[in-house]
């Protein structure tokens, strides 16, 4: 269980580039590359509870490993897909509802860090977050 706790985002690596990849707009980009992300995991078996707290919104996500279901990027776009725990890292494959492509992301604890990373049509990011 080594995702629970609160983490905040510390910094991010091509996460602009990402996003506009993803088609989200310049004054979106300039405004999510400054929201002050700070997500709580709360891991129980393979079921887990995420809440995610940013400047634009605050979301709440029950999913269990495998299993699949819907999220909504804080863009709007809708997504559906599921996480796997492969090892000591999670690893998400979500499909957009409005185009049908596809988004990975992954989860794992490096050090003291949580690093996330995405991947979205050939472009790479990454957002690390310290524990908060």
């Amino acid at each position: 269980m080594a995702f629970n706790g609160a983490w905040k985002v510390d910094r991010s690596e091509n996460y602009e580039k990402f996003m506009e990849q993803m088609g989200i707009n310049m004054v979106k980009r300039k405004l999510a590359a400054h929201d002050n992300l700070k997500i709580t995991l709360e891991q129980t078996g393979d079921k887990f509870n995420v809440k995610e707290v940013s400047t634009f919104r605050t979301v709440e996500i029950n999913f269990t490993l495998g299993v699949t279901f819907e999220y909504s990027l804080a863009d709007g776009t809708e997504l559906t897909g599921s996480w796997v725990l492969d090892g000591d890292m999670l690893k998400g494959t979500f499909t957009r509802k409005d185009n049908g492509k596809v988004l990975t992301t992954t989860r794992k604890i490096i050090g003291d860090e949580l690093v996330q990373t995405y991947n979205y049509e050939g472009v790479d990011a990454r957002r690390i977050f310290k524990r908060a």
